[in-house]
């Protein structure tokens, strides 16, 4: 371009058009150079969707790419800008700051001044801290550059509002085995041979890349000098790569995902679910801990009194974690994630709690009644506190009926009893009672 600056003019350049070395990692020899070789990432590239259209009208609004490690955020941010014809300004948030982000937007100003917009690219742009988020919001607004954001976090958590309001969230897929498969047969091409696996081993190396392509590509980096023959079955394949552990982050959503699935598959009652959600956390590196807690709360939020007694194996599975450690402790999660998923379930106390709290905020500082107050001295008998209080365990079923809400408060019913389990019982117990107050308070017994 004419009178292009000379700031940026390095990282600007194509990264698609430049000459890729023989010796360049297969990841990058094999980046594609259209968006016809992007593979995996259909839903998001249709013409029918948000970025097709943008891509049809030759008009790129702010994006954020959001998906997964491997699945090609920054192939694609460099393929968008190619497509529409503007010049790249790339950027990573961990190695950049306030200077770097005003080095770029002073490089998008003389662009602009030559009619460009050119795409600002930011890699991992969940790394910036609130103040640096909000310091582009006004370049962007500005239309002196397309933004796209690449993250791994999901933006809800990870980003400003305000600068989420600006853009369009782009949902990248994590690679499926289809994709996988076309990047492999891709990089025995660049090759020249294939790589010498069995049938079983090949779809083996598919499952360690975890959907991650430039994990994938890696690997096949490693395998690539091996001799035609003989052909690896999956038990050599695991002696020769070293096993990846899954992506998963304690702090991140991928933690956070993982204990819902596992709390939702105990809740729907299936342990297979369960036990498989659990071993996935266990595998990544969750703390043992943390998950017996978990369990704790699933025994109280979704068995409840259906069935009190695994609230309490719940707890002893804590406590035989805390005496045995790991591994032998964490078969004790194992039982009761298979107990809690096959309890009868309940979450009666749970609602009922949840409504009482509410009812508790609402009418404030109200005082019991009088006639269950305590009245330790004289001038409290005198107001009246603890008159005509009837001792229950001396009442007729040991059921007095008297009303221990506070007199200017409606009588509430919170706890609603399943039919599951021991609830059934409470149920009918409630319902028994229920009758005894009415029928005591028609007659003007326990008053």
């Amino acid at each position: 371009m004419a009178g292009e600056p000379d700031l940026f003019a390095a990282e600007a350049r194509e990264p698609t058009a430049k000459a890729v070395a023989a010796d360049a990692p297969l990841a990058e020899r094999l980046r594609p150079k259209t968006l016809a070789e992007v593979v995996g990432q259909s839903a998001a590239l249709a013409a029918d969707a948000p970025l097709g259209r943008m891509l049809q009208a030759k008009k790129l609004g702010s994006l954020i790419l959001w998906g997964p490690p491997g699945c090609g955020k920054t192939t694609l941010a460099r393929l968008l800008a190619k497509e529409v014809g503007e010049t790249l300004l790339p950027l990573s948030a961990v190695m950049s700051g306030v200077a770097e982000l005003r080095k770029a937007f002073e490089a998008a100003r003389q662009y602009a001044k030559a009619g460009h917009r050119p795409v600002l690219f930011i890699d991992e742009i969940h790394r910036y801290n609130r103040a640096q988020q909000d310091g582009l919001l006004h370049e962007v607004e500005a239309g002196t550059v397309s933004l796209i954001g690449a993250t791994t976090e999901n933006p809800s958590f990870a980003l400003n509002p305000a600068l989420i309001s600006r853009c369009h969230v782009v949902v990248l897929e994590r690679l499926d085995e289809a994709a996988l498969g076309q990047l492999l047969a891709r990089a025995e091409a660049v090759l020249g041979h294939g790589l010498p696996l069995a049938e079983e081993a090949r779809a083996r190396l598919l499952e360690l890349a975890d959907g991650d392509g430039r994990y994938l590509l890696n690997m096949v980096e490693s395998l690539a000098d091996l001799p035609a023959e003989p052909a690896l079955d999956v038990e050599q394949l695991g002696h020769v790569l070293s096993r990846r552990l899954p992506v998963y982050d304690k702090q991140q959503e991928a933690h956070y995902n993982l204990i819902s699935a596992l709390h939702k598959s105990v809740r729907g009652s299936d342990p297979d679910a369960a036990l498989y959600w659990l071993c996935r956390m266990l595998g990544a590196g969750e703390d043992p801990r943390y998950l017996a807690r978990r369990l704790i709360r699933m025994a109280n939020e979704d068995v409840g009194l259906a069935q009190p007694e695994a609230m309490v194996q719940a707890v002893h599975a804590a406590e035989v974690y805390e005496r045995l450690g790991s591994p032998e402790g964490e078969l004790a999660l194992a039982q009761v994630t298979v107990h809690l998923a096959l309890a009868p379930k309940s979450n009666a106390v749970y609602k009922a709690y949840a409504a009482a709290r509410a009812a508790a905020k609402e009418h404030g500082s109200l005082m019991p009644p009088a006639h269950i107050l305590n009245a330790p001295t004289k001038l409290m008998k005198e107001l009246g506190y603890g008159a005509g209080y009837t001792y229950d365990h001396d009442a007729p079923n040991r059921f007095s009926g008297q009303n221990y809400f506070p007199d200017e408060m409606a009588r509430q019913r919170f706890y609603a009893p399943t039919e599951e389990g021991l609830e059934k019982r409470l149920k009918e117990k409630l319902e028994g009672l229920e009758r005894l107050r009415q029928r005591r308070g028609d007659s003007g017994e326990g008053a």
